[in-house]
């Protein structure tokens, strides 16, 4: 909905608020036009059933509003003598209209000094879960929230398996924008597969389903920095249409809203008003190589030709650095019917493994310049592909650029999807919002996203730009590292536990420290209740 559609919707909410609770509020001592104010309502309400003034802000979180609601209901029953089951249940089942019905058609018998502690083990235990639930989905929303890499396209600087906390502060924590969701899931409810939230992911009926009008319009609090180039981001897929990120063929696309689109981590490689291009393998910015941090780790695909020799799997993995490549069904490295390994390597590792006496030969497979590789903007007679790619611009907000048959394709999407224009093509003339148009002028900055495993990831070479309305935060913190290959302790990757994302060099662990500092904790906390016992 639009900013003045979900003002009128606010309105009526406070309408039918009104007409249902304003005999309770005149019963609890208050005036009747006190129910219909917008927002000192809720904190009048608030008086009346006893709980603290700051629960009102909670009304107006999406997400968190969703579990307040019920609980406010509830309360509010509660505050008039309704304490049963059968009470919670109707109060809930109807969505708070049984209040409707205690209104109108019961005395009132307002409980002002109510006890506002748990009746019994049951409610308090609810009590409590709820709280937790509350404040999780808070931190989870607006501050930090974990994450799993899920592919290896940044491998070797972050590895499958690696749980991250991902920081929402630092570019500025985006608010839902779908009010009706489950809290803590992204876009599935874990174990059953099914959609978390309420949306029609028919793209056919994307405008036209009630189910739809519920979008809060994008709204970002203000950042603590700006995405610097080079830096590792989490954001939202901005061309998913997949139903499961592990099916590219599925029967149909699904339309998605954006903070319901697949989590992505890569390394933003172009900011905005950069200038990209990729030639043999290699990226330049602004006509210059690009300048990578030294924990970056880029990997293409090699040909290691040992004619047919077979090399020991232990040394691949942990002398030359292969965690990627041609394998055989038992998981191993295998040998092509040239003789030849297809490794995953950086240079580094290619030098090395080109020093072993039985590698005959060492050679980066590259796509040559001119080949279509399919990839963006998907136009064949460029020649582009995911090695010899560019140069293309990455819009910058207020840049205004010549829009013309030959540019529109770079920023089709931008224009129709991301920036939500009406776009129409009559012979040579391009229409947006029913106005001709040589120019287009950007609404909000877009970045160039790719995986340091440079031929084995699925990035914007494929997909185009990244919106920053797309920008989810950014990964600064692995709490464990776990790799599902090795046997028992094994699988721990230790030097990765409690250690941070994008430091340069290798990541250092600091378990041992934080062991050490809560042990010190419960060590001094027993010794602060020995000497408190002593005093008294």
């Amino acid at each position: 909905m639009t900013l003045n559609q979900w003002f009128l919707f606010f309105l009526i909410i406070q309408v039918v608020h009104f007409l249902g609770t304003w005999k309770l509020y005149e019963s609890a001592g208050r005036k009747r036009w006190e129910a219909v104010i917008p927002v000192y309502n809720a904190i009048v309400l608030m008086k009346i059933i006893g709980r603290p003034t700051w629960w009102t802000v909670l009304l107006f979180i999406p997400i968190i509003n969703l579990i307040m609601f019920p609980v406010i209901w509830v309360e509010t029953l509660r505050s008039f003598g309704k304490k049963s089951y059968l009470d919670t249940f109707l109060g809930i089942i109807t969505f708070g209209f049984y209040i409707y019905y205690i209104n109108y058609t019961q005395k009132l018998d307002y409980k002002a000094d109510r006890s506002l502690h748990p009746e019994n083990k049951t409610a308090d235990t609810i009590s409590s879960l709820l709280f937790a639930i509350i404040v999780a989905t808070l931190v989870h929303t607006y501050l930090i929230q974990p994450f799993t890499i899920p592919s290896s396209s940044l491998e070797k600087t972050l590895y499958i398996g690696d749980y991250l906390f991902v920081s929402k502060l630092n570019f500025g924590a985006r608010t839902p924008m779908t009010t009706i969701a489950l809290p803590m899931v992204h876009d599935s409810i874990p174990f059953l597969g099914v959609k978390s939230y309420l949306f029609d992911d028919d793209i056919t009926k994307k405008e036209t389903s009630i189910f739809n009008k519920f979008q809060l319009p994008y709204f970002r609090f203000p950042s603590i920095e700006t995405i610097k180039r080079n830096e590792i981001v989490v954001f939202n897929q901005p061309a998913d249409t997949l139903l499961d990120m592990d099916n590219f063929k599925p029967k149909r696309n699904y339309y998605k809203p954006i903070d319901k689109k697949t989590n992505l981590v890569k390394r933003c490689v172009g900011i905005p008003g950069d200038s990209l291009e990729i030639r043999e393998g290699n990226i330049y910015i602004n006509g210059k190589p690009a300048k990578l941090p030294e924990s970056a780790k880029l990997q293409y695909n090699f040909f290691v030709n040992t004619q047919g020799t077979s090399m020991d799997q232990n040394s691949l993995v942990n002398m030359y650095g292969a965690r990627d490549g041609l394998k055989n069904g038992n998981g191993d490295f295998a040998l092509t019917n040239n003789g030849e390994y297809v490794l995953t390597l950086t240079d580094n590792e290619a030098n090395r493994i080109a020093n072993n006496p039985v590698v005959k030969g060492v050679k980066k497979y590259l796509l040559p310049k001119g080949e279509d590789g399919d990839v963006f903007p998907h136009i064949h007679s460029l020649g582009w592909n995911i090695d010899n790619f560019g140069p293309i611009y990455i819009p910058k907000k207020g840049k205004t650029i010549k829009l013309d048959k030959k540019t529109l394709p770079f920023y089709k999407r931008i224009i129709q999807e991301y920036e939500k224009n009406t776009l129409l093509i009559n012979g040579d003339k391009i229409i947006i919002n029913g106005k001709p148009v040589s120019t287009y002028t950007f609404k909000q900055d877009y970045y160039w996203m790719m995986g340091d495993n440079r031929q084995n990831s699925l990035d914007a070479r494929f997909w185009g730009y990244v919106p920053f309305d797309h920008i989810v935060g950014k990964p600064v913190f692995i709490w464990f590292s776990w790799d599902k290959d090795e046997k028992g302790l094994q699988k721990i990757r230790w030097n990765r536990v409690f250690s941070f994302v994008n430091r340069n060099g290798e990541p250092k662990s600091y378990l041992i420290h934080f062991l050490i500092a809560f042990a010190a904790f419960f060590v001094g906390e027993y010794f602060w209740k020995k000497r408190k016992e002593k005093n008294n």
